[in-house]
This record gives structure tokens, C-alpha cells and sequence, in this order.
């Protein structure tokens, strides 16, 4: 039953891509390119750091970005847009309530990006560009998004999801042949020649190695720099799609897990929840509990009373970054270092 459910799951969302691509004119274009960063993965394919290294790369090269967001999570959604970060640098960001835990995380990670969150991405992208002087919108989860036309269109992916199936028998939203669909990519592998064999099976013509880097833990409470030292005894814990790899992540930069405590994506911590982490971490004599920065944004948001908490930030690479930056521009229109 559930395969046979996987299998119409699958081949309504490859009706729904081909019914846009027969009617481009139901597509409304921006006037500034648009970046797509997707994935065929249901949560968890690290799409977020992504999508700040190519708001960090478009900021040095002389533009001026705007993340293009749905927001989901959040407590308090509003219609129309909602400005969580104007680019400058200094405004005041909107709570995480009227933001979502994602949307505030990229605010606060790339402060030169004008962040915007709300359903309706085009009347976002107008804005941006209108009142806040977008020359350039990366939407964020757009693979699917086919309501708004992309210059270029990225799919984030690995080598576990060369197996997997349509839900809900496996964690895919389309099946695997919608891969080819995408313009590049962008592949958390070993090394390029495995991304660019994942990138050949998937039927994508680029392919590009995608690499994940740990930095130092910052307090949660105030933003400030800890140092753990390697082999410290920590607690983990994480309300994001695939805690457990964050968890092994803190293994491989060796730390001491001594224990663990995982919860729902955009899960919002309650006093309770933080007094059963706090105990936890004091029953297995951990030095302090690290989290996510998509969980610290949530967590900062609460009393935390004495726990000692730390998020530890995740950044993103895209390899060879000459030849990606080199692409991308090129189907961009965009001259790159203008500054």
C-alpha cells in the first residue's frame, strides 16, 4: 500500500512540474535574475548554509541580495511580506515569532542581505527590488516553487538520495528523474569526482562539491565567542529536520557526545523542554550543551535560566569556487566585482 502510494505521490508532482512547464505564461519573472536553491529531500539537505555562502559570494562581488523565504515555523505569520532584514546592517530584525527560526539565522549570519519572508515570493521579490534595491534574489526551497521564473536553478543533493523514493514510502518530493530539471548540482560528497558522478546519475549537466565547516560556539545568551576545547564532554541537542547529523558532525570534531536529546523541526522550547535538557546535561556531567544556530535563534527567545547553552554556526562551501562563482555569474548576467 505505501509504495503504491509512493508511486502516485511521485506522479503527481511530476504532473505538477510538467502542467508549469507547458504554462510559462502562469510564471511571473522578476525584474532582477533569481537563484533557486531546492532539493528533492523532504528537510535536511542543508540547503541554509547554501543559501548564505551565495549571499556572502553576491555581497563581495559588488550586489545586493535578496533572500527570498516562505518562513515556515513561524508563531506569528503576517500577510504580504515581512522584512526580517533591510541589508544595511543595522536595523533591528524582526522576532522570531513574525520571522521563523531560518529567515532570522540568515538575517543575523549575512547583514548586508536584504532577508524577506512571506507566500506570495514575487510580490517579495518586488518589494526587495522596489524599496530596498535588490539586484539580485535567491530563493530559498524554490525547486519546487514553479509560480516564480529562475535564471538559475540549484539542487542541493547527495549521494543518499540516488536510492530514495517518493514519499511516503522514502523522503523525496518528486521523483528522482525531475532531477534533470535543475541547472547544476550542488553535492555534499567526499570529494568532485563522486559529486560529479552523483551529478551524471541524476542527469544534471553541472555538478559542483558542496562541503560543510563547524565553527567556535557562541552563547546563545549573548552572542559571544566559547571555547571548548576537542574531547570535551558535551550534551547535544536539536529540533531540526535530521538532528543526528548534527550530532555526528560534533563527534567529528571531536567533542564528547555524552548524550543527546532530539526534537521536531522548528520544535519551540518551552520552560519545560529546558528544564529537562538542563538535567540531562547535569546527569551526564557534560560541560556545556551545544546546539544549532537555526535552534539558538529559538532558544535565545526563552529564559534560559542557568543552562549553559552554545550554538555552534555551520558554514557552507560550493567547490571549485572559481569555476562555480565563474558559472553562475555568467547565466546570471552579472560582471561580478563591480565594486
Amino acid at each position: 500500500m505505501v509504495q503504491t502510494l509512493s508511486t502516485i505521490y511521485g506522479a503527481a508532482a511530476a504532473w505538477r512540474r510538467r502542467w508549469y512547464a507547458r504554462h510559462a505564461d502562469c510564471q511571473r519573472r522578476l525584474e532582477r535574475p533569481v537563484i533557486s536553491v531546492g532539493n528533492l529531500r523532504v528537510g535536511g539537505a542543508g540547503k541554509t548554509p547554501i543559501v548564505a555562502h551565495l549571499a556572502r559570494l553576491l555581497v563581495a562581488n559588488g550586489e545586493r541580495p535578496a533572500i527570498l523565504t516562505r518562513g515556515y515555523g513561524r508563531r506569528r505569520p503576517s500577510a504580504g511580506v515581512t522584512i526580517v532584514s533591510d541589508g544595511s546592517g543595522s536595523r533591528a530584525f524582526t522576532g522570531v515569532d513574525a520571522a521563523g527560526d531560518e529567515p532570522l539565522m540568515l538575517a543575523r549570519a549575512v547583514p548586508a542581505a536584504i532577508v524577506a519572508v512571506g507566500a506570495d515570493r514575487y510580490l517579495s521579490g518586488r518589494v526587495a527590488e522596489l524599496k530596498l534595491g535588490a539586484t539580485v534574489h535567491i530563493l530559498d526551497d524554490g525547486f519546487q516553487h514553479f509560480q516564480l521564473a529562475r535564471d538559475a536553478d540549484l539542487l542541493v543533493t547527495s549521494e543518499d538520495d540516488l536510492g530514495d523514493r517518493p514519499l511516503p514510502a522514502g523522503h523525496l518530493r518528486e521523483p528522482l528523474t525531475m532531477a534533470v530539471n535543475a541547472d547544476a548540482a550542488l553535492v555534499d560528497a567526499g570529494y568532485l569526482p563522486a559529486a560529479e558522478r552523483v551529478g551524471r546519475a541524476l542527469g544534471v549537466p553541472r555538478a559542483f562539491l558542496t562541503t560543510r565547516l563547524l565553527g567556535p560556539p557562541r552563547m546563545v545568551v549573548n552572542g559571544d565567542t566559547v571555547v571548548v576545547p576537542k574531547h570535551s564532554r558535551v550534551f547535544a541537542t536539536a529540533g531540526i529536520a535530521r538532528p543526528e547529523r548534527f550530532f555526528s558532525e560534533l563527534i567529528a570534531a571531536e567533542w564528547q557526545v555524552v548524550g543527546t536529546m532530539p526534537f521536531r523541526d522548528h520544535h519551540q522550547f518551552s520552560a519545560r523542554d529546558i528544564e529537562r535538557i538542563a538535567a540531562a546535561a547535569a546527569a551526564t556531567a557534560a560541560a556545556i550543551v551545544l546546539t544549532t544556530e537555526k535552534d539558538g535563534v529559538r532558544f535565545a527567545a526563552r529564559d534560559l535560566g542557568g543552562l549553559l547553552l552554545a550554538a555552534v554556526p555551520l558554514t557552507a562551501t560550493i567547490e571549485p569556487a572559481y569555476a562555480f562563482q565563474a558559472w553562475l555569474f555568467e547565466r546570471l548576467g552579472l560582471a561580478g566585482q563591480r565594486r
